[in-house]
C-alpha cells in the first residue's frame, strides 16, 4: 500500500490500517523526524480504544496503554544505541509475547528482535511542501 494523506485523513487511514492488518500485531514506524510517526500512533491508539493521553516514549522507551480489547504498547527506540540495550530494557520479551498492538518508532536497532509478520509503516514528507505525508506499507 502506498498512499498520500493529510492530518484530516488520519482517522480514515488508521481505520484502514487496522482493518487490513488487525492486532495482535507489531507495527514498525520508520521515517525522518517530523514525518508524523507519533501522530499516526496516537490515532491508531484512539481507534483501538485508548482513552488516556498518548505521548512519545522517547525517554521511557515503552509506554503501556489500556485499549478497548487489549493492551497497547508504544515503543520509541531512537535513544537505544544497540540491541543489548533493547534486551536489557526487556523489549525482547515484550515483542515475543505481545497479545495486543505494539507500535515501534525507530525500529532499526531492534530489527533482529522483530518476529515475522511485522507491518512496516514507512512515512515520508511531501517534497512539494504541501503538508501531505506519504505512507508505504509492507509486511515482514
Amino acid at each position: 500500500m502506498d498512499h498520500w494523506y493529510t492530518l484530516a485523513d488520519l482517522p480514515t487511514l488508521a481505520d484502514q490500517l487496522l482493518h487490513d492488518y488487525p492486532p495482535p500485531r507489531i507495527y514498525a514506524l520508520e521515517g525522518e523526524l517530523g514525518t508524523g510517526k507519533t501522530t499516526l500512533v496516537t490515532q491508531l491508539c484512539r481507534q483501538l480504544g485508548v482513552k488516556e493521553p498518548i505521548s512519545s516514549p522517547t525517554y521511557s522507551i515503552v509506554n503501556e496503554y489500556t485499549g478497548a480489547i487489549d493492551v497497547v504498547y508504544h515503543l520509541d527506540c531512537y535513544r537505544l544505541e544497540n540491541i543489548s540495550e533493547a534486551i536489557d530494557a526487556g523489549l525482547e520479551e515484550l515483542l515475543d509475547g505481545a497479545a495486543g498492538a505494539v507500535f515501534v518508532e525507530w525500529p532499526a536497532v531492534i530489527e533482529p528482535l522483530l518476529p515475522p509478520g511485522v507491518v512496516f509503516l514507512r512515512l515520508y514528507h511531501d517534497p512539494a511542501g504541501e503538508g501531505r505525508r506519504r505512507i508505504h506499507v509492507t509486511t515482514g
